[in-house]
Order: C-alpha cells, then sequence, then structure tokens
C-alpha cells in the first residue's frame, strides 16, 4: 500500500523560532523561512490582525511529519 504524499500544512519541528508557524509555511511554500519570517513580520506591522492570525495558527495547525524545513 502506497502512502499518500500530497503536501500538508503544519508547524516545523526542525525550524523554529517561536512556535514553527513560519518554519511550516515556509516548507509548505518552498521557500526560505528567513524570508517568511520577515513577510509575517511585515504583515504584522501593517496589520495588527496579523497577530491574532500567527496565534490562531500556533494553536490549531499540527506539527508537520515531514523533516524537511524548507530550505
Amino acid at each position: 500500500m502506497e502512502r499518500n504524499k500530497e503536501k500538508r500544512l503544519g508547524k516545523s519541528r526542525a525550524d523554529k523560532k517561536i512556535t514553527g508557524v513560519c518554519g511550516g509555511i515556509a516548507a509548505y511554500l518552498g521557500m526560505s523561512p528567513k524570508s517568511v519570517r520577515i513577510l509575517c513580520f511585515g504583515l504584522c506591522l501593517l496589520f495588527p490582525n496579523g497577530i491574532l492570525a500567527y496565534l490562531l495558527l500556533a494553536a490549531v495547525l499540527p506539527f508537520s511529519n515531514s523533516q524537511d524545513a524548507g530550505r
């Protein structure tokens, strides 16, 4: 039986600074974790609801099973 290899969004255990949300998004999108963190920080400065969205993702997203750190 072959496992389903579809990409799933989840928090990163390997590449995390606070909760792993930005590392997980970077792995999902195939981007650099540093660029996702900078983008997230900028959006949180422009839109204060971004902080709420980050906290919501940190609470809801499961940890990813993948060891890929998005590099």
